[in-house]
């Protein structure tokens, strides 16, 4: 596995405006390791937006959320694998065989172009969603036992990386050693608020408990000075002063 990037700070940029995610992404590059982008983002503007992101020379986080049958999700993931994409997100819901898919077209697609594949990252249970949640959607187990049960099932399946809350993140950790990249949403500086995540905590416990990636929305994107909300975090833990970044970390 690849090392993990020395600056863990992703800032999730859940825009649909082209204009406001280069401005973000151009405020924000020297103090952050890349960029997430959504749902939103990559509906409005497709691959061509993405590579305009790419531009400004961070690592590309797409979180695609993919879940589908494996067929339809391994055709996905070809073309992913042809766009500047460092990471991407699928659903470890969808199951093993459509996990496997996903990563075997990723090799051979990247095979094949010659470039270096992205690492894919098994979702386990959203931020947003508690036991409480799961319950209601017929999933019985507590989130920590489902989140549990989807990170094994993303292991066997060849996926280099899960999505868990912090809640999380202490216990995989324990359990799969380094053999995961293990990468936290829901993270709020002690000096922000929760807003609709459930499972949150703050950048310097979600590192101390093992967290290779964080990715930080709002509290960077809608401040007053989106620079110095990064910068402030990064100070926070302890980073050192910025340097090149390497677009394939």
């Amino acid at each position: 596995m690849t090392p993990a990037p020395a600056n863990p700070i992703f800032v999730a940029i859940d825009t649909t405006s082209l204009d406001a995610a280069q401005h973000v992404a151009h405020r924000v590059a020297p103090y952050v390791g890349g960029i997430k982008l959504g749902l939103e983002f990559f509906y409005a503007h497709g691959p061509d937006g993405l590579r305009r992101m790419a531009d400004h020379g961070l690592p590309i986080f797409l979180d695609a959320k993919l879940h589908d049958i494996p067929n339809t999700v391994a055709g996905a993931m070809r073309a992913i694998t042809a766009l500047p994409v460092t990471y991407v997100t699928l659903h470890a819901s969808g199951g093993q065989a459509m996990l496997q898919a996903a990563r075997t077209a990723a090799d051979e697609t990247a095979h094949r172009l010659h470039t270096e594949r992205p690492r894919l990252l098994g979702v386990t249970v959203l931020t947003s969603l508690d036991s409480h949640d799961l319950h209601a959607i017929g999933q019985d187990p507590a989130a920590h036992h489902q989140v549990d049960r989807l990170a094994f099932l993303a292991v066997e399946a060849g996926i280099d990386g899960v999505v868990c809350s912090a809640h999380e993140t202490a216990h995989l950790r324990g359990r799969f050693a380094t053999n995961i990249r293990l990468v936290v949403p829901g993270i709020r500086p002690a000096w922000e608020t929760a807003d609709d995540q459930k499972r949150v905590t703050t950048p310097a416990q979600a590192v101390q408990d093992g967290a290779d990636v964080l990715v930080i929305g709002r509290p960077i994107t809608r401040a007053t000075d989106p620079a110095q909300a990064a910068a402030r975090i990064g100070e926070e833990l302890g980073l050192p002063a910025p340097s090149p970044i390497n677009p394939r970390a």
